[in-house]
């Protein structure tokens, strides 16, 4: 289906989404507010995803001296990843509840069975997945679990290590990462996204919106960052040990607002959500007062602000620093980003992966598009939604495409 809809805020809400109306965006409660409910209208431009043909990739656009190519197809809804230190790569399926694994034994790019390969099942919601050591966590909806690796595709049945993360309402994709040696929390924890909810609205249970962090074993489970709607990409800056990652903003505020943003993420620290936005912007569309008696302005210059902001909408799932040896020496230790998209705005953004940019110092400094083409305009059509990013064993980049099934892969040739 194809179609293209711009209603007013709260009539988009009500009528365009059924299934979501639930969640509607109430009037505004102040005066200030209620004049700003004049001139914000929500759009919405949801576009057709056509099947995958090899012959789109000549629509992509790559920096000189990069190429992209299949590494495999006709995989299902592939999400996340994570590489086993020999190489092997493991794949989440969230619709399909199971974890595959793939391989490139002789080196050429390519997926060497064009076979799925299941590896687990049985596990509805599986979404994030990383390796510390021989031991693989899992993350589902509302539990994380733990497997035994040894070599190849093997792994042993997973075992549950916690269990009631927040009902996952309108964010169900749990993501994971293991805190590195040397970053600021002495490494070896394990960090656990948990995005709202809802699109804006207050939560009941404080775990909600949050960055969550256990030990390796479960234990000493507490909440690290909170005030974040959908943290799904996160990680360590490889020098400064510093935790970034990219949030994603509201939902019918406009067409440019509220941005994604890019936050440093700092221990007991909140981001703003759902009562601020952008530079400490009050959101004035959420009729319940922020905690603890302040007015909105107060407490929203209380929060956290973000580093750099991006384009509304854009959807910022995969984030992955880059650590390998093939792409030239600038980009190493900048970070790339898979945006996967918009359908709440009148001209799409999104559908690319992004490069963002460090100094030499480890401060973020812009957002260069990186990988782009997978949107067709001009039809109102994409043929690839980006999601999990990786980079694989001989310093190559692989990028989710859930959609259509599709595991790309970035190289780059000296010389171009």
């Amino acid at each position: 289906m194809r179609w293209l809809r711009r209603l007013g805020l709260v009539g988009v809400m009500l009528a365009a989404f059924g299934a979501a109306a639930q969640d509607t965006t109430p009037e505004p409660t102040d005066e200030a507010a209620q004049g700003l409910a004049n001139t914000i209208e929500g759009s919405a431009v949801i576009t057709e995803t056509l099947p995958f043909d090899e012959a789109y990739l000549d629509r992509l656009e790559l920096p000189d001296g990069f190429s992209v190519n299949v590494f495999a197809q006709g995989l299902g809804n592939v999400r996340w990843f994570a590489v086993a230190p020999d190489g092997t790569i493991f794949v989440t399926r969230r619709q399909e509840g199971d974890v595959i694994a793939l391989t490139d034994a002789d080196g050429d790019g390519v997926a060497d069975s064009p076979e799925v390969n299941v590896v687990l099942s049985d596990l509805p919601y599986v979404h994030g997945i990383v390796f510390n050591g021989n031991q693989v966590y899992l993350a589902t909806d509302t539990r994380v679990y733990v497997a035994d690796w040894s070599s190849g595709a093997a792994l042993s049945a997973p075992r549950e290590l916690l269990s009631g993360l927040p009902d996952a309402g309108q964010h169900p994709n749990r993501t994971l990462a293991v805190s590195p040696e040397g970053a600021p929390d002495g490494g070896g924890w394990l960090y656990i996204t948990v995005g709202s909810n809802c699109n804006a609205c207050v939560e009941p249970n404080p775990e909600a919106a949050t960055i969550i962090r256990v030990r390796l074993d479960g234990s000493d489970r507490q909440i690290y960052a909170a005030g974040l709607r959908n943290t799904i990409g996160f990680g360590w800056h490889p020098v400064t040990g510093d935790l970034w990652g990219m949030d994603h903003g509201s939902d019918w505020r406009g067409d440019d607002q509220p941005p994604e943003e890019l936050n440093r993420l700092v221990q007991d620290l909140n981001y703003g959500w759902p009562f601020c936005f952008a530079d400490q912007q009050p959101d004035v569309f959420i009729p319940s007062p922020p905690p603890g008696g302040l007015g909105r302005e107060a407490y929203c210059q209380r929060t956290a602000p973000p580093d750099l902001t991006y384009t509304a909408h854009s959807a910022p799932i995969g984030m992955v620093f880059y650590n390998g040896d093939q792409f030239p020496d600038e980009y190493t230790n900048d970070a790339f980003i898979a945006m996967r998209g918009s359908w709440n705005r009148s001209e799409p953004s999104g559908y690319e992966i992004v490069r963002l940019v460090f100094d030499d110092n480890g401060q973020p400094v812009e957002f260069q598009t990186f990988l782009s083409g997978f949107l067709i305009s001009e039809q109102i059509a994409n043929f690839g939604r980006v999601a999990g990013l990786a980079i694989a064993p001989d310093g190559s980049l692989l990028i989710a495409e859930d959609s259509n099934g599709v595991i790309y892969r970035v190289s780059y040739t000296e010389g171009g």
